[in-house]
């Protein structure tokens, strides 16, 4: 891990501009910012934070993807949410100081961008747009923790795979004229630890998928997927 105290970067492409809790401020109120950032990168497979470990920033995702995840009694790997550009944790600490409930693995190479808890608490002083916001935000990812664990205790395969292809269709597609590609931000078996299922299953499901012409692999990580009505049918929605 590198770290760097006010990236000339940013003087052209803050990373503050990518987050949506920080819409409601200009551009002067940003710049003021940056220079309470702390930047650090990483490289796959290295761990920003540990389950348990002190938080004393928030950390917002600049460049990359990383997995956030707890391993379960009997040693498996559940993830629990994956953040990408503009995403931010570290949350909990804002108002409690409770340690992280959660480990965070880059997927790849990762930039952050760091807040101290005390710099973060004088923006929400300053902007109570950003409260507003986080609380939208927090009160999203419970939606999306919510369905997962349902998806694990109540859902078949079939509707859990519609549903992480249409979430990574929202945040990692992009549209063209034969569908929409996805480029995926976990491998087959993060998938499947993300689900709550077998790798295996996942390999089989992707396949009868893509025999029954809905979706296309481009390579390990890209798919297109060529029937968006039939994945919203797979996930339940219509």
């Amino acid at each position: 891990m590198t770290v760097r105290y006010n990236c000339a970067k940013c003087n052209d492409s803050l990373c503050m501009h990518k987050v949506p809790i920080f819409s409601s401020l200009d551009k002067e109120d940003l710049k003021k910012i940056m220079g309470l950032i702390r930047h650090h990168e990483y490289k796959k497979g290295d761990i920003l934070v540990f389950d348990g470990d002190p938080m004393d920033s928030v950390v917002i995702i600049n460049e990359g993807s990383v997995k956030a995840y707890k391993n379960t009694a009997d040693g498996r790997e559940q993830i629990l949410y994956v953040f990408s550009a503009g995403d931010f944790f570290g949350e909990q600490n804002l108002f409690s100081g409770q340690a992280s409930t959660f480990s965070v693995e880059a997927l790849g190479t990762v930039k952050t961008c760091n807040l101290s808890r005390k710099q973060f608490q004088e923006l929400l002083y300053r902007f109570p747009d950003i409260a507003v916001k986080i609380i939208d935000e927090l009160g999203n990812r419970m939606t999306r923790l919510e369905n997962t664990l349902q998806s694990i205790g109540v859902r078949n395969v079939d509707n859990r795979i519609g549903s992480i292809l249409i979430e990574f269709a929202e945040k990692y597609g992009s549209n063209n004229d034969k569908g929409t590609i996805i480029h995926l931000p976990l491998s087959r078996e993060g998938i499947a630890n993300y689900l709550g299922i077998a790798r295996e299953t996942v390999s089989r499901k992707f396949s009868q998928l893509e025999n029954d012409g809905i979706i296309h692999s481009l390579n390990n990580r890209e798919i297109l997927i060529l029937d968006m009505d039939r994945i919203e049918a797979l996930a339940g929605i219509n």
